[in-house]
């Protein structure tokens, strides 16, 4: 069971009401609307798949790419080379 809070059950239940649906299926509508934003799919039956369209590869691709490059820009924290620094690690 998942424990959801009392905002979140609020909002639930106005959504649902808004659109005249059951709790449940206002939840799981807005669920699979995150995931096929996110490059997933349903399959009716099967669960979750990945959509592996050429365009939907192209943007997890893109995604990965921005967070490299967003680590890569992080500063140095530690001065050690990388040899240093797996030396360190081999030694635990």
């Amino acid at each position: 069971m998942i424990n959801l809070s009392r905002e979140t059950i609020a909002l639930a239940r106005r959504l649902a009401a808004a659109q005249g649906i059951s709790i449940e299926d206002a939840i799981r509508q807005a669920v699979e609307q995150r995931a096929r934003e996110s490059g997933m799919t349903v399959t009716s039956g099967q669960g979750w798949q990945r959509d592996v369209s050429t365009s939907a590869v192209a943007a997890r691709k893109a995604r990965m790419d921005m967070i490299a490059n967003e680590i890569a820009a992080l500063p140095v924290l530690d001065p050690r080379s990388p040899r240093e620094i797996m030396d360190d690690l081999n030694a635990l």
